[in-house]
């Protein structure tokens, strides 16, 4: 009998281990946000059994309990980013055109590419003698991080953090018609005028612009400034197997996908925890309910203009329900009792807790998800990128009113006006619970779903059979510009010969007509 079982023990082993695949995760950027979504992605695949690596600018403090994780931090990046935002002050952007801030975007992400390949700890991992079946990276303007699959010899899985996007579609030849398909960070709605359908052709010929002349170029000189003879950023960028998409049709506006796009919008989301033992009474206690205020963790409350803030505070001091206001700072003047003041609060058991009522939020597509899950209705206060869209798609959907933070009309009487009309008409939370149902009504967990493409791409060598034709013929042909070409030269050239041989048939007539007799007398 021992002798059976030391024979069946290895083998049971060699059986669990068998399927645990090597998973490296590059996320490169420092945003809080960010991070929560590829941390959370990888910590899946970790407790799905996986052996992972994530190269990113955070440290994971709570490493899962199953598989095997394993942090590269990319030093210094926290640090740069904070600077950034801190001389940026996004709340007060107002001046600076939409052309200009993406500009001013792309330069950043030029510096981006170049601290990540000549950061000490990426040196030594690279240096490393590792082997991996995939490689997910996040598809943010960080196209370089792509050639990780070249030197791995590993499929690449990219992830979106953003939903699907002009750089995502263009990579797997999604189709995005422009008629009312329009950019993350536009506000347009899906009923488009037709200026607006003029605008966004020209936001797409501008970003492709950029992209093709600007951007890749750019890429390029960084990968051969890093790697000897390196593979032509086209070629990387247009190398990708799968695609996760933090979306879904609850949330978002409903697009076309193809076979290698796949939903997993809220799969950061966890099971609430038990919140502490103040934060817990103050929610118990309110018999009027809660109202959450945070703009997230990109934007500073303590930075918004004392006529905005004296707005808030005014208007809360009218309300008989309590505020949790995530203010980054030791103290806010002028609070009233029935606010409450941190600097961090935990915003996913928060929401989930009953006895709040209301979510006033910047719209991120986190804050949005995690409201939409928990089934509190929002104010929507946008301030840049993707914000008013998801501002716009939440009110047209009737769980949101929207007051943007450049709103000319932006006052206390206007705030207090849109908190009692989300507070007292049961329209806004009876949307917010439909929509809520249609958010889990999925045949898979959003982090279960992950968790099976990942090992799908591993299992059938790269999914190549999901490519579709696409992203192997020129764009001209892809938008059958040759044929609608040859069609109107032929139809025009018809015309042509028409009319000049109905010419020539009006001159032959009218020279081949009689004279007039003259009459003699």
């Amino acid at each position: 009998m021992w002798c059976r079982l030391i024979i069946i023990i290895p083998l049971c082993i060699s059986c669990t281990t068998v399927d645990s695949a090597r998973i490296l995760g590059v996320f490169p950027m420092a945003a809080q946000s960010h991070y929560i979504l590829g941390n959370a992605l990888m910590k899946g695949l970790a407790e799905a059994g996986h052996n992972v690596t994530m190269i990113s600018p955070h440290e994971e403090k709570d490493p899962p309990k199953n598989g095997s994780y394993t942090d590269v931090v990319l030093t210094g990046f926290v640090e740069d980013f904070n600077k950034i935002l801190k001389e940026m002050n996004l709340l007060d952007n107002k001046n600076q055109s939409m052309i200009k801030t993406m500009l001013n975007f792309f330069n950043l992400t030029i510096k981006l590419n170049e601290d990540f390949l000549k950061n000490e700890n990426v040196e030594k991992f690279l240096e490393s003698d590792q082997k991996f079946d995939v490689i997910i990276v996040e598809q943010f303007l960080v196209d370089t991080v792509k050639i990780f699959g070249h030197i791995y010899n590993a499929p690449v899985i990219v992830f979106s953090s953003l939903g699907a996007n002009p750089w995502i579609n263009n990579a797997v030849g999604n189709p995005s018609p422009l008629s009312y398909i329009s950019p993350a960070n536009s506000d347009f709605s899906e009923q488009m005028s037709f200026f607006e359908r003029l605008g966004n052709v020209f936001m797409y010929l501008f970003f492709n612009v950029i992209d093709y002349f600007f951007y890749f170029p750019n890429q390029n000189k960084i990968l051969k400034k890093y790697f000897s003879d390196p593979p032509d950023i086209y070629d990387l960028f247009y190398n990708v197997s799968l695609v996760l998409i933090n979306s879904h049709e609850s949330l978002n506006q409903p697009v076309p996908f193809v076979p290698k796009m796949v939903q997993i919008g809220g799969f950061h989301i966890r099971p609430p925890k038990t919140l502490p033992g103040d934060l817990q009474k103050f929610l118990d206690d309110a018999k009027e309910g809660v109202i959450y205020f945070s703009l997230g963790s990109n934007l500073r409350s303590k930075n918004l203009p004392p006529q905005k803030r004296d707005a808030f505070l005014t208007a809360f001091s009218k309300l008989k329900q309590r505020v949790l206001w995530k203010w980054e700072d030791e103290d806010l003047p002028g609070k009233p009792p029935n606010v409450k003041i941190a600097k961090w609060f935990p915003q996913q058991d928060i929401l989930a807790h009953p006895n709040v009522k209301l979510f006033i939020t910047h719209c991120g597509l986190l804050s949005t998800t995690e409201t939409v899950f928990h089934g509190v209705p929002i104010l929507a206060i946008p301030v840049f990128a993707d914000q008013h869209r998801n501002a716009e798609i939440a009110t047209h959907s009737g769980y949101a009113l929207s007051l943007p933070y450049e709103d000319p009309s932006f006052s206390e009487v206007k705030l207090s006006g849109m908190l009692q009309e989300l507070l007292t008409n049961p329209q806004y939370t009876d949307n917010i619970k439909k929509r809520s149902q249609l958010f889990h009504d999925r045949p898979l967990k959003p982090m279960d779903s992950a968790v099976y493409w990942v090992e799908y791409v591993i299992r059938t060598k790269g999914a190549h059979h999901l490519g579709v034709a696409a992203v192997k013929i020129p764009w001209y042909i892809y938008h059958s510009l040759d044929v609608i070409s040859f069609i109107t030269i032929i139809f025009s050239l018809s015309i042509y010969v028409l009319f000049i041989s109905i010419r020539k048939i009006v001159i032959c007539c009218k020279s081949q007509k009689p004279k007039e007799k003259i009459k003699l007398n």
